[in-house]
């Protein structure tokens, strides 16, 4: 029965009117698959010439040992993000005659199928080979590989239970995240090395199987209680069970001030937070908040005189517009399910986009206040992100908008970001021009001729501009919507 579940799985998967329609997508999907995990391996082949180069002289299984926690805490970001929940063909299976725990086996045991669960060998494998055999011998360096792997697999059996059991939830990842930039900020500052804690197992691994049997005791525990929990909820009514409405329900009071506009804002903000899709979109906006850490202090990027390399105008642009950047660009596919209601409503299609411009005002106008921290840097980052946030909301708003109106493709809201193209079509990639050279078409010419901050000024100013020009700007979009809202619709109705 369990190889007859896969075979039925393999031949939806292959039957599916969605796979024939994304089939170049697919391809594309396994060959950018093929590249990361190429890439993978190839950190892994070099990675004891990197240890050669930053820490030269020290004992690198060692030192490897010692930071073996941080690569584990990134791992259970990415997976959180990446890894999928084995539970969409639950409905399709649990009306049929056949033991459920053998459907709950088969699905958690089909999910472990993945590039995911082979990123933590790729990497280690040629540095085990290398390094660790030539000092332990084969037996200890089997011994080390098999508890890294096994903690990762782990982790995949835990990331099951976890966004199962807490759908979705941000308090965990946020606790994750944070552990893992206090600890890397400890060891980097030298504190504190948070790698301490885990270092002893896998030394001990080195010369004994011991860790190797603990980390697959814990392995197995983690696959029970995933597997204990689904089968303990796998009924139809607890999938279709309405998920806490403690939070999704709440409006924005300062929206109300808009009317019809303000209304549909908040109607907008709600389907973010209900949504899987456009919840992760959300989550992935904070997160990028931190980007600016990567360049600010990099001294690859410093400048003397006026510290604001050119580089740092699209760190502006991104940190201030993350949201509207990404969510704009699906701007009317978010709402394809019930585009027909906005149709049908008087004035609804006006209403639609003049509150998503509202709605992507407002979010970009919380990120600048949350990037005001950056300030301890440089007075002049204020000035920066200032600038471009008038210049995201005053003109990349729109033109993001205008390039997103072109052939706009249903999708499923329900379904996760991550490797998800549902939505995406040529308008998606043709309008990361203008995302990239709308702001320094501005700012190079005022830059180059005068200084840095006169394009920043420029930024400003022409925003400012864009803003006040509000109204017949968004006209614009809005008669676009108005002429092809039927085509439109009657893209919104083809099959996912």
């Amino acid at each position: 029965m369990f190889f007859t579940l896969i075979r039925l799985q393999y031949l939806k998967s292959l039957r599916s009117t969605s796979f024939a329609k994304s089939l170049l997508t697919n391809i594309l999907l396994g060959f950018l698959m093929l590249v990361l995990l190429g890439y993978v391996l190839g950190l892994g082949i070099l990675l004891k010439s990197i240890l050669d180069i930053a820490a030269p002289g020290d004992d690198h299984i060692a030192l490897i040992n010692s930071f073996m926690i941080y690569f584990f805490l990134a791992e259970f970001l990415y997976r959180y993000f990446i890894q999928k929940l084995p539970v969409i063909e639950l409905e399709s299976l649990l009306h049929l005659p056949i033991g459920k725990k053998k459907i709950i086996q088969m699905l958690l045991l089909r999910s472990f199928v993945s590039p995911l669960s082979i990123i933590a060998i790729l990497l280690y494998l040629p540095f085990t080979v290398e390094v660790v055999s030539a000092q332990y011998g084969a037996m200890g360096a089997l011994t080390w590989l098999a508890a890294i792997t096994l903690t990762s697999w782990t982790i995949h059996w835990f990331m099951l239970w976890f966004k199962q059991r807490f759908e979705d939830s941000l308090i965990g990842l946020f606790v994750i995240f944070l552990v893992l930039v206090l600890g890397a900020g400890s060891s980097y500052m030298g504190w504190f090395n948070l790698g301490e804690i885990m270092k002893p197992v896998f030394d001990f691994s080195l010369t004994s199987p011991i860790p190797l049997v603990g980390m697959l005791a814990v392995m197995i525990g983690a696959y029970f209680l995933c597997f204990k929990f689904y089968v303990s909820n796998a009924y139809l009514e607890d999938l279709s069970e309405e998920e806490d409405v403690r939070f999704i329900n709440q409006s924005i009071g300062f929206f109300s001030r808009f009317g019809l506009a303000g209304e549909l804002a908040n109607l907008e903000w709600k389907l973010i937070i209900r949504h899987k899709k456009s919840r992760t979109y959300l989550m992935l906006a904070g997160f990028f908040l931190l980007y600016g850490l990567i360049f600010y202090k990099n001294p690859a990027y410093s400048t003397e005189g006026t510290g604001i390399h050119w580089m740092f105008v699209f760190v502006g642009i991104f940190i201030t517009g993350i949201f509207m950047l990404q969510y704009a660009q699906l701007f009317l596919s978010w709402n394809s399910a019930n585009f027909d209601f906005f149709i049908s409503k008087k004035h609804g299609i006006e209403g639609l986009v003049r509150g998503k411009y509202l709605l992507f005002m407002g979010v970009s106008f919380l990120c600048l206040l949350a990037s005001i921290p950056y300030t301890f840097f440089g007075w002049q980052l204020l000035l920066l992100h200032i600038c471009c946030f008038f210049f995201n909301v005053g003109i990349l708003m729109h033109l993001i908008i205008y390039f997103s109106l072109w052939k706009p493709k249903p999708m499923d809201l329900n379904k996760g970001a991550m490797f998800n193209y549902e939505g995406v079509g040529a308008a998606q990639f043709l309008m990361i021009l203008p995302m990239f050279l709308a702001p320094y078409a501005v700012y190079l010419p005022f830059a180059y001729f005068i200084n840095d901050y006169a394009g920043l000024l420029a930024l400003g100013i022409i925003g400012l501009l864009g803003l006040m020009a509000f109204k017949p700007l968004s006209q614009i979009n809005i008669n676009r919507v108005l002429k092809n809202r039927y085509e439109i619709s009657s893209s919104f109705r083809q099959e996912l």
